[in-house]
């Protein structure tokens, strides 16, 4: 091995978690050589020295990242490669040492009764499980049979399975990798001394939180449901609405340490092979540690990162997911989280509401044009007002522009300070009012913004018409019902206000060109953000800024290129 260091350098064998504790303590260590195994020890040749090789160009940071990597992978490959063994004490000595001083880690051991006794265990991690199963339907059968003749491997596994543990679902392996697996994911498992293999009962059963209605999401007409944090719940939900045989539901492990289970739901016969076979390829590339709420995987799976957009909704409804679903989508669930990711996602279904199907097409398509407005307001009106005092006052109805210019003079500063300043005013009490607990923090956001503004206007610090135009542009903001497009509207009017301050309706225009250009090449899982706009397409235009009645709503949008365009039931088919 030392053939492998370059000359006059020191060479040590050492273990593996030395080079990582010399890492994080911050020496400089040179790797030159590839692994080499001693024995039952990972060992690697290393050198250490004060300067670094020409051509060696790795960091510190990336060694350890790689020796961490390499561990993880020893330490997975070490439990994937093993089978259950025949001795009871060997497999539990080998689960206690995987998961260590575990407190919530139960272990019961028992006897079955029989010629001779055969000793047993059952292992499951407490609060994941149903208790009243296992004491009921696992353990005291077990405790309680009366075995006849002796015992033989054959017919004590399937006596075991066939009429001693009375749960209903029960899956005997033979790997230890599944064993863990199963009872991280809160099922218990129960081993028998004499046998090569472990029966996994499933026995979840974790305390879970009571269906509420979604509150960033709420509708005057339509379901009280929002989709819960236990995913096998959210599933029940969903198929509640969507009765349909062909709902296909694919089951993914992300999270090296926190194995989150995360489902893909589609139509078979209806949603695009192509989109599904992408989704799929997206999800399983994803290589992270833990994934803990849905929008780890949003960020994973856009098209695009370095955009203000969102290329994929959330919602917390059930029914609004079914909606989606029978259009042709995808959805994708996270266990832990109450949000539902959609996919593909364009533009203008942002500004829609599950409440615009349940009403009238008259009433769906004023609401529409409503949110349409406050999309405008909120984006614009702010740099419309800089653009129009700094630049161009002739614009302004004369006895309008006198009483803006009454208002401002006593205001010692600039339009474009006064706008920052009442702007990020109202987004400190909006953020703060989220994180006050109860029902008081939206009120106190409200009487905390009218009592700043009517202070700032006595003081001389601000217009009171700058005081309307924030009011204003605070309140347009409410009506987007997706909270994350909302977001995108409140960042993209800072840049939009300092356009207008530097250049007046000039920046104003080119900042709208810019960012309608983005729109264009923006794309969600191969569709057009912009569609139907860009490309215009006017059989899509039936469920835009408008929404015709339903019986002219008898085909689905083309634009996520379904496999059944029809919405009526066709003869032959069921």
């Amino acid at each position: 091995m030392t053939n492998y260091v370059p000359s006059g350098f020191g060479v040590r064998l050492v273990h593996k978690t030395t080079i990582l504790c010399w890492l994080q303590n911050g020496c400089f260590i040179y790797l030159y050589v590839c692994f080499a195994k001693t024995g039952e020890k990972l060992r690697l040749v290393i050198k250490m020295s004060s300067k670094r090789p020409f051509r060696l160009k790795r960091s510190k940071k990336k060694m350890a990242k790689a020796l961490e990597q390499h561990y993880v992978e020893q330490l997975e490959k070490s439990v994937s490669d093993l089978v259950v063994f025949k001795e009871l004490d060997t497999n539990l000595n080998f689960i206690k040492n995987i998961f260590g001083d575990c407190a919530d880690l139960v272990t019961r051991t028992l006897d079955i009764e029989g010629n001779p006794r055969i000793r047993a265990a059952v292992l499951y991690i407490d609060e994941l499980v149903n208790k009243e199963l296992i004491h009921n339907f696992v353990i005291r059968p077990l405790m309680e049979c009366r075995a006849y003749g002796e015992h033989k491997e054959s017919n004590l596994k399937d006596r075991v399975h066939d009429s001693l543990i009375n749960a209903g679902e029960i899956k005997p392996t033979s790997e230890m990798k599944k064993v863990v697996d199963g009872i991280l994911s809160g099922d218990s498992i129960v081993l028998i001394d004499g046998l090569d293999q472990v029966f996994v009962i499933g026995s979840k059963g974790w305390q879970t939180k009571g269906i509420d209605e979604p509150r960033s999401e709420a509708v005057v007409r339509g379901s009280r449901e929002g989709l819960s944090e236990t995913i096998a719940f959210s599933w029940g939900m969903i198929r509640r609405r969507l009765k349909d045989p062909n709902l296909r539901i694919q089951l993914f492990t992300l999270g090296k340490r926190t194995q989150t289970a995360v489902s893909l739901l589609y139509i078979e016969g209806l949603t695009d092979y192509n989109l599904v076979k992408e989704v799929t390829s997206r999800i399983q590339g994803i290589e992270i540690d833990g994934v803990l709420e849905s929008g780890y995987i949003e960020e994973f799976i856009q098209d695009q990162t370095w955009t203000p957009f969102p290329q994929v909704q959330n919602t917390e409804r059930p029914d609004a997911v079914v909606g989606h679903l029978l259009e042709g989508k995808v959805a994708i669930l996270v266990d832990g989280s109450p949000h539902a990711l959609i996919a593909p996602a364009v533009f203008t279904q942002f500004y829609y509401s599950p409440e615009d199907y349940y009403e009238r097409y008259l009433i769906s398509s004023f609401l529409r044009f409503v949110r349409l407005i406050s999309l405008f307001i909120a984006l614009m009106l702010p740099a419309l007002y800089i653009s129009f005092v700094s630049f161009h006052p002739e614009m302004i109805p004369s006895k309008l522009a006198i009483a803006i210019a009454a208002g401002r003079s006593p205001v010692p500063f600039p339009p474009i300070i006064e706008a920052l300043g009442m702007e990020l005013s109202v987004e400190i009490l909006r953020e703060a009012s989220v994180r006050i607990p109860g029902p008081i923090g939206p009120t106190i956001g409200i009487v905390g913004a009218l009592v700043i503004g009517n202070a700032a206007v006595e003081a001389g610090l601000v217009s009171p018409a700058m005081v309307i135009v924030v009011g204003l542009t605070t309140i347009s903001s409410y009506a987007n019902p997706s909270y994350n497009a909302a977001i995108s509207v409140r960042l993209l009017r800072f840049p939009l206000m300092f356009l207008a301050a530097v250049f007046g309706l000039y920046g104003v225009m080119i900042g709208l060109l810019i960012m309608t250009l983005h729109l264009v090449q923006l794309r969600s899982f191969g569709v057009p953000y912009m569609a139907p706009y860009a490309p215009f397409s006017w059989k899509n235009l039936r469920d835009s800024l408008i929404r015709v009645p339903w019986n002219k709503m008898d085909q689905r949008p083309s634009i996520y290129s379904v496999q059944d365009k029809s919405r009526e039931q066709q003869e032959g088919k069921g």
